[in-house]
Order: C-alpha cells, then sequence, then structure tokens
C-alpha cells in the first residue's frame, strides 16, 4: 500500500481525489494540501480526509506526492519531494520553465524517486488502440480546439493544450527535431489563444499541430499519414478510423473502392476500418501505472524526461511566437 499525498484541489485536484479513493488496492490517501483552507476543510469533511494547511507537514507523512496544483507551484513541490526520496506524479507541463525541469532532472539522478509526468493522452484508449498501427509516419496533423473557459488563460495555448499533442508526436516519432516554424494569436486573452506550429524531423517526418481555446467546438483529433495507410484518433469520442491502400488479388468486388494509380502502376483497393476501442478512465490507468511503477511491477510510460522534451519543445513554439 503506498501511503500518498494530493497537493491541489481545484477542477482537477478533485477528479485525482475521487479516483486516489476509489484505489485503495494501490493507495492510502493520508491527505490533501491546498493554498485555499476553506476549501480544503470542505473536501475534509466531505471525503473524510485529513486537510494539511502546509505542504511540508504532508510531505513528511508519504511515500508519494500527487501534485495537481497551477504550474507555478509544480517545481517546489516536486524538488522537496525528490530530495526527500519521495515519488512523484506530477501533472503536466511539468514545470513552469526548461530551467526548472533541467533541475529536477539533475535531482533526480541522485534519488530513488520515480517520477511520472501526467500526460494523460497517452492513456487514452484510442491512442492505446491505435499504437500498433502507426509506423513511421511521413506526416502527422493535430487539432485541439476548445471552446472558450476562462479557466487556464494565464498560459499560453501551447502550454495549456498543444504540450499534449508535442508529446503524443515526440513519443510516435522518435527523431531529434531538426526545424519548428509557428504563429500565434491573442484574441480575448494576454497569452496566445491560437497557435500553429509545423515541425520537422531529422528522420523527414512532418508534423502539424494548431490548438485554439477560443473555438465553437471541442475537437482533439490527430491523422498519422504513412506508407498506404492513414490513420485517424479522435481522442474526444475516443475511436480510430484507419484507411489503407491494399493489393487487390484477383477480380475486384463491385462494391470496392478501386483505385487507378496510373503509369502502369497496379490498381489498389481502399479499405476503411475502425478498429475496437475499449473505454477505460484515462487519469485513472496512469495512476494505476504510477502505483505499478513504484512497485516496480510496470514501467513509467511518461517519464521526467519525456515531459521536460515536450516542454522543450513547447518553449521553443513559444519562443517563436513570442
Amino acid at each position: 500500500m503506498i501511503r500518498i499525498g494530493l497537493f491541489g484541489i481545484g477542477h482537477l485536484g478533485k477528479i485525482h481525489l475521487k479516483i486516489l479513493k476509489g484505489l485503495p488496492q494501490y493507495f492510502e490517501l493520508i491527505g490533501i494540501h491546498d493554498i485555499d483552507r476553506n476549501a480544503g476543510l470542505a473536501l475534509q469533511q466531505e471525503f473524510n480526509v485529513p486537510f494539511f494547511e502546509m505542504a511540508d507537514d504532508l510531505i513528511q507523512q508519504i511515500d508519494a506526492m500527487d501534485i495537481v496544483t497551477p504550474t507555478p507551484f509544480h517545481f517546489d513541490l516536486a524538488r522537496k519531494a525528490i530530495q526527500q526520496n519521495k515519488h512523484v506524479f506530477i501533472e503536466k507541463p511539468v514545470t513552469q520553465t526548461l530551467q526548472e525541469s533541467t533541475i529536477l532532472l539533475e535531482l533526480a539522478t541522485q534519488s530513488d524517486s520515480l517520477i511520472q509526468v501526467g500526460h494523460v493522452e497517452r492513456f487514452n484508449p484510442a491512442f492505446i488502440a491505435a499504437q500498433p498501427l502507426l509506423h513511421q509516419p511521413d506526416f502527422i496533423e493535430t487539432h485541439r480546439l476548445a471552446q472558450f473557459n476562462p479557466r487556464g488563460t494565464d498560459v499560453p495555448v501551447v502550454l495549456d493544450l498543444m504540450i499534449h499533442d508535442l508529446d503524443i508526436i515526440l513519443h510516435v516519432v522518435q527523431s531529434p527535431v531538426k526545424h519548428i516554424s509557428a504563429s500565434g494569436v491573442a484574441v480575448v486573452s494576454e497569452s496566445h489563444d491560437i497557435t500553429n506550429a509545423r515541425i520537422e524531423f531529422e528522420n523527414g517526418t512532418v508534423a502539424n499541430l494548431t490548438a485554439s481555446r477560443i473555438s465553437l467546438k471541442n475537437m482533439r483529433k490527430s491523422r498519422f499519414f504513412q506508407r498506404d495507410a492513414y490513420v485517424g484518433i479522435d481522442f474526444l469520442n475516443k475511436s480510430i478510423e484507419v484507411v489503407r491502400l491494399e493489393g487487390l488479388e484477383g477480380p475486384a468486388d463491385p462494391y470496392d473502392m478501386v483505385l487507378d494509380l496510373g503509369n502502369g502502376k497496379d490498381p489498389k483497393k481502399l479499405s476503411i476500418d475502425s478498429p475496437k476501442v475499449f473505454p477505460t478512465n484515462a487519469i485513472e490507468e496512469e495512476l494505476k501505472e504510477f502505483a505499478l511503477g513504484i512497485s516496480k511491477q510496470a514501467k513509467i510510460s511518461v517519464d521526467l524526461k519525456a515531459g521536460h522534451e515536450a516542454l522543450k519543445v513547447a518553449y521553443q513554439i513559444l519562443d517563436l511566437i513570442q
């Protein structure tokens, strides 16, 4: 049983609280901490979990820390935990600055702490089902669009939304970034509300990413184009579409969609498939993996280095548009 403390009880923190309480086989929730004392005391009564006014007091009593605070508080809490060999789950973006995440990386080399970053889309059941289908895509296009919500507008949309897709793309492509171009516009916030970035990788893959928080509807789609195949992932509706070009064996069926490729090439059949996606709670799955990683029963999917690399590319984009 892992003794864990929850730091941050805002919108996402409350979701983590309910999940941690529902996983008694993995975690013993020792307490919660937040700078909002009234909110903390209210949740203490509602969920029968101790509220700690001082973060250090809670850190002393736990084996692992779940950091779901606003991003500016990530670094200080994680640093204290790592220095005391506590395990750390830390929401994305891993820290507010690249320098902070670099310091955490250095501290982690001197600690026994296991550190996992909360890039939750890695645990989206649609992405999990699609991963075996992704083979060296040549072109990737992502759209992460959200209706306007004042919550979260204190940070650029790159750090708020696009960073999800940056992590996914870096994980899939597995190649160093060669070149980035980007543009962004601040429409209703002080920081950029809509951003587009084009990333070229050394292996030849090109990714075009769009993120907006001023759209009329929500959309979270990624499209992967690779040799003779297209894989579309709908992260919001948790579905997959796979379009393949296949060679014809014998005469075409009257209902087949056949493409004449010209230049003497053999025609190919177009097949469309929607593989089965098994629904899961992505946040619950990532917290389970955190527990299994601590007990050395599983390898962490999104470690500190992965969180750092996503943040690094995010800041390269921000430097270009600022």
